[in-house]
């Protein structure tokens, strides 16, 4: 049983994941999408597509967004969820962590989230330095490998987080993406270049700045995967 969506924004769809073997999601494709749908279905082309918004398991987790901002209370992952407190339970304390007691803490797919018929492994983001001043410009690159049996292109994303800032920050933010096609078997090294500049936000006195400090980048597949590596501007 394979599902294909038609619908213009993202759908609380965890219970029909549950009840098909695979599901195309298509955001109202427009007058051609009748071919490239075919085409996908019966293999002729790979998906390629990565989610352009976070897909949450239901409506009460709204707004959800990947780029929010750090709690101080982040989720640990052990929180005990609605459907496992037994039955009949005496009153006791659940914690005090951001999530959702039905829900969890973490979304359905997160923003830039996409599967293929072949699959990518990712190397370890290597930087040109460790230390950048405001001029800078950073150079990263990482590993792709088509690990799987088909053709296939992948949407290569990098995310930076501002560890520490004179305002909050979010937990990571999308600067950089870019297409790469590969072989079965094919490996190739993928570098992106991102001025320290990009690093600047407004502060509280609106001052939009590059702050010192640390930083957390990351060369993934989606905004909530991939290996981490540190840097500083000074």
């Amino acid at each position: 049983m394979v599902v294909v969506v038609m619908a213009g924004r993202p759908l609380t769809i965890e219970r029909d994941l549950e009840n098909c073997d695979a599901m195309l999601y298509c955001f109202h494709p427009g007058t051609m999408g009748g071919p490239a749908i075919a085409d996908l279905l019966s293999g002729r082309e790979v998906p390629s597509g990565k989610a352009p918004m976070t897909f949450l398991r239901d409506a009460g987790q709204a707004p959800f967004y990947y780029n929010h901002t750090n709690t101080g209370r982040p989720s640990n992952g052990t929180e005990t969820l609605l459907d496992d407190i037994p039955l009949q339970a005496g009153q006791t304390s659940l914690g005090c962590t951001s999530f959702y007691l039905d829900s969890g803490y973490g979304p359905l797919f997160p923003f830039g989230y996409g599967l293929s018929y072949t699959t990518f492994e990712y190397g370890t983001p290597v930087l040109d330095k460790r230390e950048y001043v405001k001029d800078d410009v950073i150079r990263v690159s990482c590993k792709l490998r088509n690990s799987g049996d088909y053709e296939a292109t992948e949407v290569v994303q990098l995310y930076v987080q501002d560890r520490v800032g004179s305002v909050v920050r979010p937990v990571r933010e999308l600067k950089r993406f870019e297409r790469v096609k590969l072989a079965p078997g094919e490996a190739t090294t993928v570098t992106m270049e991102l001025p320290v500049g990009e690093l600047a936000f407004w502060n509280a006195d609106m001052e939009y700045t590059v702050e010192s400090g640390d930083f957390r980048l990351w060369v993934a597949g989606d905004s909530d995967s991939g290996e981490a590596v540190e840097f500083s501007v000074m």
